[in-house]
């Protein structure tokens, strides 16, 4: 879909990570699961479910609580080495993911990575894509609060109007799988699309959500900020192809 030049184009897409273009959670998982039971605990499964899409910091908080005996700083830098470790081996991939990166980056849509985790592990993801796909990355230790707080958003959307300061919100789309992110997400502002993978999304009218990134392209991006810009009020939902619900405000 092509803008009008009354209406706002697609400047930016913000990346989560973990869960949307690299299913890491189950790395994740795995180490929480291994430091609990060092420090002569148990982990279950619907303990690990509350940490999917959270901050690190809040993460460790809870692994504290379920008995690790370390402070949040060495808990974070564990978890972290044991995720590594196992994206240098092999590199998860969602469906989808690469192939939107590189037709947004073909398009010359600017790409940013807003992720909880922390430094050293989006790089090594972002060193395994073939192209420098994002212009920053906005991690969870460059922020004061993780999702569901929209800081990481606004503070990727502040980077983005520093080299265009007529880019506005309407103009950025997030594409996240958790229920802190999108949360994070909508509370910023940008128009936001729910990708759910390890744990479902509840119904949220106020935003896009898809099955997978599947297939999907520019256009099916530039159809959501059209529509933002069309009915910038209005709940509602619609369905732009046989096989796709989408609902956005």
């Amino acid at each position: 879909m092509q803008s009008s030049a009354s209406q706002p184009i697609l400047k930016a897409a913000l990346w989560d990570m973990d869960g949307t273009i690299v299913d890491t959670e189950p790395y994740w998982i795995e180490a929480e699961h291994a430091l609990v039971a060092a420090h002569g605990g148990q982990w279950s499964h619907d303990q690990a479910m509350q940490l999917v899409g959270q901050s690190l910091v809040f993460s460790a908080g809870v692994l504290q609580d379920a008995g690790v005996k370390l402070d949040r700083r060495e808990i974070i830098d564990t978890l972290t080495a044991q995720v590594i470790s196992r994206v240098r081996t092999s590199v998860p991939w969602r469906p989808g993911a690469r192939e939107l990166l590189d037709e947004l980056h073909t398009a010359g849509i600017r790409c940013a990575l807003v992720t909880m985790s922390e430094a050293p592990l989006a790089r090594e993801i972002v060193a395994s894509l073939p192209k420098p796909y994002f212009d920053f990355l906005v991690t969870g230790d460059t922020v004061t609060q993780g999702k569901p707080h929209p800081e990481a958003y606004l503070k990727a959307v502040e980077l983005l109007q520093r080299q265009d300061p007529e880019l506005t919100l309407h103009e950025c789309v997030a594409l996240e799988d958790s229920e802190p992110g999108v949360a994070a997400a909508m509370a910023s502002g940008v128009v936001t699309v729910g990708i759910p993978h390890i744990m479902p999304l509840p119904h949220d009218p106020r935003r896009a959500t898809w099955d997978t990134l599947e297939g999907r392209t520019v256009a099916d991006l530039e159809e959501l900020v059209a529509l933002r810009h069309e009915f910038p009020d209005a709940t509602f939902g619609f369905a732009s192809a046989a096989t796709r619900s989408l609902a956005i405000d």
